[in-house]
């Protein structure tokens, strides 16, 4: 593997018209799929955990992706989750795959079920990272509405929203920060275009597909599907990760002790450890 999440050049890709970006590189000498990557909330392809990504790309391709307009991807960003979905399936698609895993953080976590329940064919394992069901539990410490839309968001505010409360976490988070400031060339910020289609695709997210059954949609995804959060999630409450558990046929769940919404990236080894063997099982 010669290129690393430092070093692997940005590339882009046409589909209907627009020019979306993509990183990809990892090791191509073994028959598991490439592992597809979708980022939260207004992120681009430098929100990633180096440590996190050149883990996973020792045993399989790994491919970070930039949506419809968001970063250094072009574009009118999408404003629904299901529209998302289909753009990354179309980016599977126009990259000649026809298998991947895929892991979803976040914002990415929703496109990743939507993903899946629309396009299965795509799919064979799927990743979900602090994130949560259509129809979930929306409630979230008030401070969340503050700091995430925040156009330059600030070291403490990524300590607030990704990480848990100790000394030990903050440090964690801060380590974080420097590994994610690493890479030379970094993706632009995403557009406040992005940032209030991103808000208003959420919205839509909350509402309950259906009132008497509101996780019927979960039991379609039937591929081996691994769920992670941490123990006190501020922006997406843990608790769907749970209801995430209980109606995926095929899920396990994880919860990393004294840890937020980011647990990948509070203990990037230890979910290294764990997402390997899920992936390579």
């Amino acid at each position: 593997m010669s290129d690393t999440h430092l070093t692997v050049p940005t590339r882009f890709v046409e589909v209907d018209g627009d020019r979306f970006a993509y990183r990809r590189w990892g090791n191509t000498a073994t028959d598991q799929p490439p592992l597809f990557m979708i980022q939260h909330f207004r992120g681009g392809m430098d929100h990633w955990d180096p440590v996190m990504t050149d883990g996973l790309a020792a045993g399989r391709e790994v491919i970070l992706y930039n949506g419809r307009g968001v970063a250094s991807s072009l574009g009118k960003p999408r404003t629904r989750i299901e529209h998302m979905a289909d753009d990354a399936a179309a980016v599977i698609r126009a990259l000649g795959l026809q298998k991947v895993d895929v892991l979803g953080f976040s914002l990415g976590g929703f496109q990743a079920q939507d993903l899946t329940r629309r396009h299965p064919d795509l799919v064979r394992k799927l990743m979900l990272l602090g994130t949560g069901p259509r129809g979930g539990n929306p409630e979230s410490d008030p401070g969340v509405a503050e700091r995430a839309p925040r156009p330059v968001p600030t070291i403490d505010d990524f300590l607030f929203l990704f990480f848990g409360r100790s000394e030990a976490a903050r440090q964690a988070g801060r380590n974080f920060w420097k590994r994610r400031h690493e890479r030379a060339e970094q993706d632009p910020p995403s557009s406040p275009e992005v940032v209030q289609a991103q808000i208003e695709a959420n919205m839509y997210y909350l509402p309950k597909l259906d009132p008497n059954d509101p996780f019927a949609h979960l039991r379609e995804i039937t591929q081996p599907t691994f769920i992670l959060n941490g123990t006190d999630d501020v922006m997406i409450p843990s608790i769907n990760s749970w209801h995430m558990s209980q109606h995926i046929p095929n899920a396990q769940l994880f919860i990393y002790p004294d840890a937020g919404h980011a647990a990948q990236f509070q203990y990037p080894e230890r979910f290294v450890r764990h997402a390997r063997q899920f992936l390579d099982e």
